[in-house]
């Protein structure tokens, strides 16, 4: 199991404005327990949640939208704790949020027609003008409109999700793995799109993908889960500035003795090591001799559970 790091950034978003906000929110399994977890997702923000697979990203989506029940915690949507709210008010506060998974679940011999009026029918502020709007501007329509689900290619299925979804008049989208399996157009059409609907303002995105140069180009927060607690929240410009220090045994131990990352994990390889650095330029400055190339994501993923502090 990762550990915490005093040196990694961290965010206090306190007293900022939050769409969604996760409480201490706990889910036990046979084998697997979340949480207790924290998250906040600032208006106006998208948020990229990522870890391996089975850290818990989805069940604490689940968790959100209300689909598991958790053992402890609290959600707060739209600044209201939705644990003492009567049906109908959860019921009618829910109705800002859309949630976009994986894959196209919608029943396989429907058309896309079909799926427009099923939302339409179950959204009272689905805009049937505005899915016609986004559903051409993809291509969807007219070509696609009489298409069944299970004709539907990835990326036209998810397509059709994003026009249903937008078009509910939704505030706050919860995305799970929305990217994978797509080509790399349909991927940055898909990302277009989602840049685009962020620019209306009063919006935010919690999205989880393994695809990390989705969210390197979209997020502007991170939240890094493994074995079901939250390991690293900061902002993607903290990423940014991370980096990747490549030194010997000797050198190693030199830096450990310093302060600049001197409680950061480090992975070991044949005859070197690499050292997570949370400050990049404090760490040339400091260690003017030693290599630290800039960290990607992927980098702090395998580092924070790969790696080792002695």
């Amino acid at each position: 199991m990762t550990t915490a790091f005093a040196s990694l950034p961290s965010l206090d978003l306190q007293g900022a404005p939050c769409d969604l906000r996760v409480v201490d929110v706990q889910k036990h399994y046979d084998g697997f327990r979340l949480g207790p977890v924290s998250l906040d997702i600032p208006r106006d923000s998208v948020v990229g949640l990522i870890g391996q697979n089975g850290a818990g990203k989805t069940t604490l989506m689940k968790g959100i939208l209300g689909t598991i029940h958790l053992d402890g915690g609290n959600i707060e949507l739209f600044g209201q704790n939705t644990s003492t709210l009567t049906d109908v008010a959860l019921a009618s506060l829910k109705e800002r949020v859309g949630f976009v998974s994986a894959v196209t679940s919608y029943p396989v011999n429907m058309t896309v027609r079909d799926v427009a009026r099923t939302y339409e029918l179950a959204f009272p502020r689905f805009s049937r003008a505005e899915f016609e709007r986004l559903a051409t501007s993809m291509e969807l329509l007219p070509s696609a409109a009489g298409k069944r689900v299970h004709d539907l290619s990835r990326g036209m299925g998810m397509k059709l999700q994003l026009a249903c979804v937008l078009a509910t008049g939704a505030s706050l989208l919860i995305m799970d793995e929305p990217t994978a399996g797509l080509d790399p157009i349909v991927r940055e059409e898909v990302l277009d799109l989602l840049r685009t609907w962020m620019e209306g303002g009063n919006k935010s995105i919690l999205i989880s993908s393994h695809i990390t140069s989705d969210l390197s180009n979209l997020a502007d927060y991170l939240a890094f889960i493994d074995d079901g607690q939250l390991v690293l929240n900061c902002g993607r410009d903290d990423v940014d500035a991370m980096g990747v220090a490549h030194l010997r045994t000797a050198e190693l131990q030199a830096v450990r003795a310093g302060r600049v990352a001197h409680d950061m994990p480090a992975l070991r390889h044949d005859l070197s090591y690499d050292l997570l650095v949370p400050d990049r330029t404090a760490f040339s400055r400091a260690y003017p001799d030693y290599v630290c190339d800039p960290a990607s994501i992927d980098d702090v993923m395998v580092l924070l559970v790969k790696g080792e502090v002695r």
